[in-house]
């Protein structure tokens, strides 16, 4: 079997564009090929892919009354 080409480094490097589908079609397939099998990239990769996820629901939720009032309350301040 064939060793990825890229280092750990390097997918680490290229990670955000590959998460976010920026990454050229080569550089995706050779990520892809390591993360297969690098587990701690492909562990690093699913932590990312779910806090991406995750800051993307938060910013369609409202934020508690209380909160907003808080917030309010401290801006006036200055």
């Amino acid at each position: 079997m064939d060793e990825p080409v890229l280092t750990c480094e390097e997918v680490l490097r290229h990670l955000f564009a590959y998460l976010d589908r920026e990454a050229d079609p080569h550089t995706a397939s050779e990520i892809e090929r390591h993360l297969e099998r690098c587990r701690s990239c492909f562990s690093r990769a699913e932590f990312e892919r779910r806090l991406k996820a995750e800051l993307r629901a938060a910013g369609n939720r409202s934020a508690p009354a209380r909160l907003r009032a808080r917030i309010r309350e401290l801006v006036g301040k200055f």
